[in-house]
């Protein structure tokens, strides 16, 4: 079982050695992350807003042989049951996602997004940002 969820925030960290990248890094050698396909269509996006070609980011994230989760019926119902407590932050679909994966694997949320560590949701989240956990 994964230990870790990487949510696109963090992903984009990584790949873009914000502060928080050595932390990714660190949950990406140690093979104990996911990501979910959601999560990796944000990641992509990203990247083609960055004008980085397709094939290279392809390339970029293969190397990393980061296990893909699929986004499946459980957890959209998960997802938008998330709506409501997470609301007044203003989480996206993706944001939501990777919380309902999370919760459904047991294992750490992780994110660049501070704002996440406002909430209590039961499920433990970890903010790559330098000195910041909270559950």
């Amino acid at each position: 079982m994964s230990e870790f969820v990487l949510d696109a925030s963090a992903m984009l960290a990584f790949l873009n050695d914000e502060p928080g990248a050595g932390r990714v890094s660190d949950i990406l050698l140690g093979r104990r992350g996911v990501l979910l396909a959601v999560n990796l269509t944000e990641v992509l996006t990203r990247l083609v807003d960055w004008k980085v070609p397709l094939a290279e980011a392809r390339a970029r994230l293969d190397n990393l042989d980061l296990p893909i989760l699929p986004f499946d019926h459980a957890l959209a119902f998960a997802a938008a049951e998330l709506r409501t407590p997470t609301r007044h932050l203003g989480l996206s679909l993706g944001d939501r996602a990777c919380l309902a994966l999370a919760k459904s694997l047991g294992a750490v949320a992780v994110t660049a997004d501070r704002p996440w560590l406002e909430l209590s949701l039961g499920i433990e989240i970890e903010c790559v940002r330098p000195g910041e956990a909270a559950t």
